[in-house]
């Protein structure tokens, strides 16, 4: 998820959750809700960097944690002047703690996957919901926000008295909206991939499927299909009257044997690739020392600008011994990030 939707999501929380606070602890809070995202950082040190940190160190429940604390930290050496107004800080560690959370469950929702229980495992948990940037969460709690706002300057215009804090009505509204909303995702995807695998394609019966999300509409889901000989990309329609034609799938022939697809194997860049990598696919080119292994996250046709994507290079000579590797970056996703 985008940062500015963590923000958003930490800020709902607070005023859901935790109303009184001073307007330092809610920056500590929103702070804690983002500091997760620090890891796209790393792309700045190249697609090694990239692929070693993003969704990894700082998106797990031991990091939540530290965020928590960290956001809460400086309270322990202000004092406000006033004993009325000191905020507990067992109240701010809470929000930011629980807003930390909530960034890594936003997370969850989404393909690429968190590794919640590092440093004890190295498993990413992914449930395929949500697109990379979901412009109804964004609606949602843009609404949560805005509306009370224009309320409350409606309420004080006409001189009506406010009852308890200024937008937790709305805040609470957004929250449960938002978890309606995931609900509603939740059985879509469910559909989505009952549709997959209940279908044949090109004679084929798939192995592995995949639904994901598209932001414009939850009844439009991206299908991915792995059957025995290829790789297809499918868009999968969901919800009332829709119907699901497999015959329009792109479909995408698994290369065949040869000695550089089989030098994969021995490769340690490429093992770094695919434990990340839901759907690989390998290019074998034919080069003059042998041949040239490209391997790329399954499709190649999604938008560019869906984020960053590393790609693993491998060079071999003739009998498939290893003479080069290194990861990079998938051209048309760095040009868009960089532009």
């Amino acid at each position: 998820m985008d940062p500015l939707t963590h923000a958003l999501a930490s800020y709902s929380l607070q005023r859901a959750a935790f109303p009184r606070l001073s307007r330092t602890a809610i920056l500590a809070v929103v702070l804690a809700g983002i500091l997760a995202d620090a890891d796209l950082f790393s792309s700045y040190f190249g697609p090694s960097a990239y692929l070693t940190f993003n969704r990894t160190y700082l998106h797990s429940l031991l990091a939540a944690l530290a965020f928590g604390l960290f956001a809460t930290l400086p309270f322990f050496f202000c004092k406000t002047k006033s004993p009325e107004r000191q905020i507990s800080r067992a109240a701010i560690f809470f929000a930011a703690l629980a807003a930390a959370l909530f960034h890594l469950a936003l997370d969850v929702c989404q393909t690429s996957g968190v590794e919640l229980l590092w440093p004890f495992s190295p498993r990413r948990f992914a449930l395929d919901w949500l697109a990379p940037l979901d412009l109804w969460i964004l609606g949602i709690l843009l609404a949560g926000i805005l509306l009370p706002l224009l309320s409350g300057l409606v309420t004080e215009e006409i001189g009506a008295r406010r009852k308890g804090p200024r937008g937790r009505v709305g805040a609470i509204c957004a929250l449960v909206a938002l978890v309606l909303y995931l609900t509603v995702r939740l059985v879509l995807h469910g559909d989505a991939i009952a549709a997959l695998e209940s279908r044949t394609y090109r004679g084929e019966l798939p192995h592995k499927v995949a639904a994901f999300a598209e932001s414009s509409s939850p009844f439009r889901w991206h299908g991915i299909v792995e059957t025995e000989r290829a790789l297809l990309d499918v868009e999968v329609p969901v919800g009332p009257g829709a119907d699901f034609d497999p015959s329009f799938a792109a479909t995408t022939y698994k290369p065949e044997p040869s000695p550089g697809l089989d030098a994969v194997g021995n490769s340690a860049v490429a093992r770094r690739f695919l434990a990340v990598a839901c759907f690989p696919k390998a290019t074998v080119e034919q080069t003059p020392a042998g041949f040239h292994v490209i391997l790329r996250a399954f499709p190649y046709t999604r938008e560019s600008g869906s984020g960053l994507r590393v790609q693993a290079l491998i060079d071999t000579d003739r009998s498939g011994k290893i003479l080069s590797e290194e990861l990079a970056w998938v051209p048309a996703s760095r040009d868009f990030w960089w532009r």
